[in-house]
């Protein structure tokens, strides 16, 4: 059994009302949805939400509700801590071993179901692996080029520049290829979301993590994402009229 889970609260502080926002004329949650509906091996998708409007949007879809309680609601609130409270309450109600659950965001719109497929199929192919992850390279984030301020507001590296070695210069590529897990999709194993044992920010990926490697995934927080989403969008069959699928 394949479950997907896909979280999304209505007291977005960032980007208020970001979830139900449109986005080439769909709302914003629409997208990972389509994506799961659409996918070879999801078979049950599961919406964990304290928002009624978002829960209404996701049940019309086909969604099955899972009610986020208040304490798991707030702008402080993780998302592993709401991702664990939604995988135990499915345990709670299914006697159906589960291979696999997929982890989507109701803002991570930058997805496509064959990236789904082809991470469950990974899973299969290589039992050694914990989770698979979509991933997208931000050279001009790379840890080098990370500041933090001072309590003069004066820039100071985050890392102590010793640690990158002397073969370092201004060229964003220098130090090869940054990666990030995107939030666009997480497919793990279960254990991963028992144990938690993996590395931070994401511990419910455990410590062997396979990257589908993509370009400009992201999850919308600020308004200046938006259009780059929508960038990613249109650049795979997306518009106003019509869906890849």
């Amino acid at each position: 059994m394949i479950n997907a889970i896909i979280i999304g609260r209505g007291g977005s502080t960032g980007l208020p009302g970001k979830n139900l926002m449109k986005i080439l004329g769909r709302p914003l949650m629409h997208y990972p949805i389509l994506a799961a509906l659409n996918s070879k091996e999801v078979n049950n998708i599961y919406l964990s939400t304290d928002d009624k409007e978002i829960a209404t949007e996701g049940q019309k879809m086909g969604c099955k509700l899972i009610v986020r309680p208040s304490e798991l609601a707030t702008k402080e609130a993780l998302a592993e801590d709401a991702f664990i409270h939604a995988f135990n309450e499915i345990k709670k109600n299914t006697n159906d071993k589960i291979e696999a659950i997929v982890l989507l965001f109701c803002n991570g719109a930058t997805l496509l179901s064959k990236y789904i497929d082809e991470g469950v199929q990974m899973l299969r192919d290589d039992k050694n692996l914990d989770s698979v992850t979509t991933a997208s390279s931000y050279n001009m984030w790379s840890p080098l080029r990370a500041r933090k301020l001072d309590e003069n507001d004066n820039l100071k590296p985050f890392i102590e520049p010793s640690y990158f070695g002397n073969e370092v210069n201004c060229d964003r590529g220098s130090q090869g290829d940054c990666w990030y897990a995107d939030c666009s999709m997480f497919v793990v194993r279960p254990h991963c979301m028992d144990s938690r044992n993996g590395f931070p920010p994401f511990p419910w990926l455990g410590k062997n993590v396979k990257a589908i490697k993509q370009w400009g995934g992201l999850d919308i927080d600020y308004s200046w994402q938006v259009p780059i989403v929508e960038m990613w969008l249109k650049e795979h069959g997306f518009s106003d009229e019509k869906t890849p699928y």
